[in-house]
């Protein structure tokens, strides 16, 4: 998967325009706040854990971290981050891009409680240099996220 491929997804639902590219990195929250001009909360980030061998996404406002206790409630199990060398291997995405668009078949995307301060929030496009401007609704329907979860420390 490629920002090419994201890039499409997003042409092919008529919101190309959308669709950020950048010609510095966006890969950590900090860097794409400042290639999209937002606070960093409003960075969209998708985190990759696996759930014994199953790869999941949960996608956070960019200002607060996974609450471990709260992980563990809602899947019944430790949070396990999927290896920086296999995350591509698992989602589709490298490192530095990994966005809940155009992902392998068997990866469910859960969107957490934290990003519905926001009307507009700014995922990755699938690589290390872009970004999606989309509103919430946007962002549900088009990550065809699972559900709406509460897996996140309040932001400070």
């Amino acid at each position: 998967m490629s920002f090419d491929t994201v890039k499409q997804y997003f042409e092919d639902l008529g919101a190309g325009d959308h669709v950020l590219s950048f010609s510095h990195s966006s890969a950590t929250v900090e860097l794409a706040a400042e290639a999209v001009g937002c606070e960093p909360a409003r960075i969209a980030k998708t985190m990759s854990f696996l759930l014994g061998e199953e790869p999941i996404l949960i996608v956070t406002a960019g200002d607060v971290r996974i609450d471990n206790q709260k992980f563990k409630a809602f899947f019944h199990q430790k949070a396990k981050m999927i290896p920086w060398d296999l995350v591509e291997e698992y989602t589709g995405h490298a490192p530095g891009g990994v966005c809940p668009f155009m992902i392998k078949e068997n990866v469910r995307v859960y969107l957490d409680e934290s990003l519905k301060r926001f009307d507009i929030v700014y995922p990755a496009a699938g690589n290390a240099s872009s970004a999606v401007r989309l509103t919430i609704l946007e962002l549900e329907r088009y990550s065809r996220c699972q559900d709406w979860i509460d897996v996140c420390k309040a932001a400070v």
